[in-house]
């Protein structure tokens, strides 16, 4: 597909007189269910696919313009509305061809597998759906649920033949379950997992995870308002760090988005038990990718070692201004964006990883996830106050809390942290391990 499609992109380009352009697309496959009850809820078949392309007019100046038409007349047309748009783009800051595109990219072996039929992703579904309900009497229903399959192919190309593609799978499933007791509000909790193919999804793990969540949470109690040791679990850490991820973002910084400025290098801003990477190559990515939408090849950037930043995450234009490389979050544009893509959190002295354990702990708290992130975060001010999933943990007692809210700042999160585990667990967002932090402020729910 590649080849045809930069064929005809190349001699519509010089039709219409374009001698500068590069386009980024992907396509993608899926098949997903859902179940309610013992019967199927939801089938979906789909296939994708888009194109944003960007063409280079007078002045050197950019216009750009998407398109899910990849036949030879929607190309045409996207690239004559690429062309005419130039006129009106940027005069600051224009971006250019990644400085890195002649770099080769990680090989990441065969990533394709053969999807299972529709009737067996139900049925799976159906299965797990069934234990569920059948592990816990309170247990009344699976509300929200679901398996899918995609095959995902990506690919980046420009008029100085620089050609990026790649091919992937994956499958994923989510359980999500409801709880009840009388004279009790219902409890709830979920699990996901993801693997290369269906037959390799760890379904038994997710049902396990579910059931034991969602039986943790039964005989809850109130906690009492006030300041707590508290123990992230790996996927509340990774969700509270994407929260505030513009602290590394150099399109932030620059647009002073951001509590960090151009200055901030070589600050130490956690403690220094802290290391932050983003690392979209770790083997735990499942669908991890090997090049960004610039088509420069991604890597691993360092952005905390022992407490101290190290460095921002770059777009070939960001990384042009403030005169370092780019580090493959970029995303093509008019004004290209920047996002992280894996966090991988780890301990940067495994001297001081064992000083504290759970099942040792007196009134401790326990944050399983993170709740109204997108409301409760104030991302330029630093300051957080979010409803969480959690235990009250004394020793090896753990008392589900029925409502309550954790508020603080990132930096006084990050300087308290007065343990960082060894063993790391693997998201779908990222890795991270159990994360200590003193003197939290967590007030009871009405």
């Amino acid at each position: 597909m590649i080849g045809i499609l930069e064929d005809q992109v190349q001699q519509i380009a010089h039709r219409l007189g374009i001698t500068k352009f590069d386009i980024y697309g992907s396509t993608v496959d899926e098949t997903s269910a859902e179940v309610d009850q013992g019967k199927t809820k939801k089938v979906n078949a789909a296939n994708r696919a888009s194109i944003t392309v960007r063409v280079w007019g007078k002045d050197n100046r950019v216009g750009i313009t998407s398109t899910t038409d990849l036949d030879p007349v929607g190309l045409a047309q996207a690239l004559e509305s690429a062309q005419q748009a130039s006129a009106f783009g940027v005069k600051e800051h224009i971006p250019d061809f990644s400085p890195a595109l002649a770099e080769p990219l990680v090989d990441l072996g065969d990533r394709l597998a053969v999807p299972a039929p529709v009737s067996q992703v139900i049925q799976v579904l159906l299965d797990a759906e069934q234990q569920l309900l059948s592990a816990h009497p309170a247990i009344v229903g699976v509300p929200y649920n679901g398996l899918s399959q995609r095959q995902l192919s990506r690919f980046y190309l420009n008029s100085q033949g620089a050609k990026r593609h790649e091919q992937f799978c994956y499958s994923s499933i989510y359980l999500y379950s409801r709880a009840e007791q009388e004279q009790r509000k219902p409890r709830s909790a979920g699990a996901y997992r993801v693997h290369r193919s269906l037959d390799q999804l760890d379904v038994a793990g997710c049902l396990a995870e579910v059931v034991d969540k969602t039986i943790s949470h039964l005989d809850y109690s109130k906690v009492t308002s006030g300041k707590y040791r508290v123990v992230f679990s790996p996927e509340a850490f990774l969700s509270l760090i994407y929260a505030f991820s513009s602290l590394f973002n150099a399109q932030s910084v620059l647009d002073k988005q951001s509590l960090s400025s151009p200055e901030s290098i070589g600050e130490a801003i956690a403690s220094p038990l802290l290391n932050l990477a983003d690392f979209e190559l770790h083997p735990g990515n499942i669908s991890g990718v090997s090049f960004d939408g610039e088509g420069t090849p991604v890597g691993h950037t360092q952005l905390i070692s022992q407490g101290v930043l190290q460095s921002f995450l770059h777009s070939s234009v960001t990384a042009a201004r403030l005169g370092t490389k780019p580090t493959g979050n970029g995303s093509i544009g008019a004004k290209v964006s920047v996002s992280p893509n894996f966090f991988c959190v780890t301990n940067s002295n495994p001297e001081l990883a064992d000083q504290y354990h759970l099942d040792q702990a007196e009134n401790v708290i326990l944050i399983d996830e993170l709740q109204a992130l997108h409301a409760g975060v104030q991302s330029l001010q630093g300051s957080f106050s979010l409803p969480f999933e959690g235990w009250l943990v004394n020793g090896t007692e753990r008392t589900s809390i029925e409502s309550a809210t954790i508020a603080g700042d990132i930096r006084q999160v990050f300087s308290s942290i007065i343990q960082v585990d060894q063993a790391v667990k693997v998201t779908p967002s990222g890795v991270a391990p159990l994360v200590w932090v003193d003197g939290l402020s967590v007030t009871a729910g009405e």
